[in-house]
C-alpha cells in the first residue's frame, strides 16, 4: 500500500512582510506595556508608530512584481499593496490620535490598547491581500474580534459598552451569513480559491444560475453589506460610533470600510465575474437607498459623531455607484476614494478627539459654536474636512466623487449619476452646518481645549495636507491606484 505523501506548501514570506512586521510589533507592544516601569507616557504609541511606519516602508519597497504564497492563500500584487499602504496611513494617523487621546482616556495608553489596533491593521492587510476565501473570513474576523474589544475599552462608561455589545451581536450574525455563504459558493464550485472560482464560472455557464451559487452570493451580501454600513445593514453604525471612543470611531470608519471594500472587489470582480450582470440591478437600488438614507438622516442629527456616522454610510452609497458602474476607472476611483476618505474622516474625528473633556466628550453640535474664532488654526482645518466631505474643490473628496461618477456615466448608468451628485448637494447643508456653527454661532458655554501634543497635531497637519494634496494633484495618485486595478479587471 502507498503513503501518502505530504506535500509541504510554497513558502514566500515576501508575500506578508509587512504583515510580519505588525504582528511583531503587536506584541513587543503588548510585552512592553505588561513590564514598562514607565505606564503614564506615551512611549508605547511611539513603538507602535515605528511599527506602522516600518510595515509602511516594507509595502512601498516591495516591488511591483505579483509574489503569491502558502498555495495562494495570500497574494502581494498591486491591489493589495495600494490597500496596504491606506491601512498603514489609517493606523499611523490613528496612533498620533491616540498619544493625545490618552489624556482623556487613560486606559487608550496601554499595551492592550494598541496591541489590538495593530492586529486590527493586520487583519485589514490580509483582507486586501487574501487569495481565498477562507483566509477571507480569516482575515475579517482577527479585523473584527480587536474591533469589537477597542468599541468597548472605556469600560466605564456604558455608552462604550453598549456600543461595543451591539457590535459583537450584529457582526457575529453578519460573520455567520458570510461563511455560510462561502460554504454554499464552495458547494457549488469545489473550491474556494478567487481565481479558480472565477475560472470554474467561466468554464461551466450554467453553474453561474444554480440556486446554490445565487444563494450564496446572496448571503455574501450581506456578510459584507454589514461591514460596509450598506443600506439596510447600517443600523449599528450610530450607535457604535456615538459610543466607542473618538479615537477607535475614527481607525473604525476608515480602515475597516476599506478593508471591507477591497475584499468585496475581490471577491466579486475575480472569483464572481461572472455574475456582474445579475448583480448590476440589485447594487444600483442598494447604491441609490444608501447614499440617500445616509444624507437625508444625517441632516436631522444634533450629535457630530451620529451625524459623521450617517455620512459614512452615504460614502459607502457613493463607493457602490463605483462598484455598480466597474471597468478600470470606476475600482482606481474607489481605491482614490477610499485613500481620500481616510485623510479627511481621520481629521475630522482627530479634531473631535481634540474637544473631549475627562468625564465624557464635547460632540454636540453646539459645542462647536464659536470655536472657530476661539481656535482658528482647528477650525481652518475642520473647514477642510467638512469641504471634502461635502465634495468641494480642490479637495480629495470633490475628485473621488468626479472619478467614480464620471465611471457611472461611461458604463451608460446615468440616472445613478445624478443622484449621486444630488446627493453631494444635499450633504452640503449638514457638512456646512458646522462650519457656520463655528464661525457664526455664539458659544453656549466655554469650551477649553487640552493643550494638544505634538502628535495630534502631526495627525492633523498630514490629514489636511493628503486632503489638499489629492485635490490639487489627483493624477499622481489615480495613476497609482490604476495601475493596482490590472489584476483586478
Amino acid at each position: 500500500m502507498d503513503m501518502l505523501e505530504f506535500v509541504v506548501p510554497e513558502l514566500d514570506f515576501r508575500a506578508i512582510l509587512p504583515q510580519i512586521i505588525l504582528a511583531i510589533t503587536a506584541l513587543t507592544v503588548l510585552l512592553t506595556g505588561v513590564f514598562s516601569r514607565e505606564k503614564k507616557g506615551p512611549a508605547i504609541g511611539f513603538l507602535s508608530l515605528a511599527g506602522v511606519a516600518l510595515s509602511f516602508s516594507a509595502v512601498v519597497f516591495s516591488g511591483s512584481q505579483t509574489v503569491s504564497s502558502f498555495s495562494g492563500m495570500l497574494t502581494n500584487d498591486s491591489f493589495a499593496r495600494f490597500i496596504s499602504m491606506i491601512v498603514c496611513v489609517v493606523a499611523l494617523l490613528t496612533i498620533l490620535i491616540s498619544i493625545n487621546y490618552r489624556k482623556i482616556s487613560p486606559a487608550i495608553n496601554s499595551g492592550e490598547y494598541y496591541c489590538l489596533l495593530l492586529f486590527a491593521a493586520l487583519g485589514m492587510m490580509f483582507m486586501g491581500s487574501a487569495g481565498n476565501l477562507l483566509m477571507v473570513f480569516v482575515a475579517l474576523e482577527t479585523m473584527s474580534i480587536s474591533i469589537y474589544a477597542l468599541a468597548g475599552f472605556q469600560k466605564q462608561r456604558e455608552k462604550s459598552i453598549e456600543s461595543a455589545l451591539k457590535y459583537f451581536l450584529l457582526g457575529a450574525f453578519a460573520s455567520g451569513f458570510l461563511l455560510y455563504g462561502f460554504a454554499l459558493v464552495y458547494g457549488a464550485t469545489g473550491t474556494m480559491d478567487i481565481v479558480k472560482i472565477g475560472r470554474f464560472l467561466n468554464d461551466h455557464p450554467l453553474v453561474v444560475h444554480s440556486p446554490l451559487l445565487l444563494g450564496g452570493v446572496a448571503l455574501m451580501t450581506v456578510g459584507f453589506g454589514f461591514k460596509v454600513a450598506m443600506f439596510p445593514f447600517h443600523m449599528w453604525t450610530p450607535d457604535v460610533y456615538e459610543g466607542a471612543p473618538t479615537s477607535v470611531t475614527a481607525f473604525m470608519a476608515t480602515g475597516v470600510k476599506a478593508a471591507a471594500f477591497a475584499a468585496l472587489i475581490r471577491v466579486f470582480y475575480v472569483a464572481l465575474g461572472s455574475l456582474q450582470v445579475d448583480m448590476t440591478q440589485i447594487m444600483w437600488v442598494i447604491a441609490l437607498l444608501t447614499m440617500t438614507v445616509g444624507n437625508v438622516v444625517a441632516i436631522a442629527q444634533s450629535n457630530i459623531k451620529r451625524m459623521l456616522a450617517y455620512s459614512s454610510i452615504a460614502h459607502a452609497g457613493y463607493l457602490l455607484v463605483g462598484f455598480v458602474a466597474g471597468g478600470e476607472l470606476a475600482i482606481s476611483g474607489m481605491l482614490f476614494y477610499l485613500l481620500g476618505y481616510a485623510f479627511m474622516n481621520l481629521g475630522a474625528f482627530g479634531v473631535i478627539a481634540l474637544l473631549a473633556k475627562k468625564d465624557g466628550e464635547y460632540t454636540e453640535l453646539s459645542d462647536f459654536a464659536g470655536l472657530g474664532f476661539k481656535y482658528p488654526a482647528m477650525g481652518l482645518v475642520m473647514a477642510v474636512f467638512m469641504f471634502s466631505m461635502a465634495g468641494i474643490p480642490p479637495t480629495a473628496g470633490f475628485m473621488g466623487k468626479f472619478y467614480i461618477f464620471t465611471a457611472a456615466i461611461n458604463s451608460g448608468f446615468i440616472w445613478l449619476a445624478i443622484f449621486g451628485v444630488i446627493n453631494s448637494v444635499i450633504s452640503i447643508y449638514y457638512y456646512l452646518r458646522v462650519i457656520v456653527t463655528m464661525y457664526f454661532k455664539e458659544p453656549e458655554q466655554d469650551i477649553v481645549m487640552l493643550t494638544p501634543t505634538g502628535a495630534i497635531i502631526l495627525a492633523l497637519v498630514i490629514a489636511a495636507a493628503g486632503v489638499l494634496f489629492m485635490g490639487i494633484l489627483p493624477s499622481s495618485v489615480l495613476d497609482i491606484a490604476r495601475n493596482s486595478t490590472t489584476l483586478i479587471m
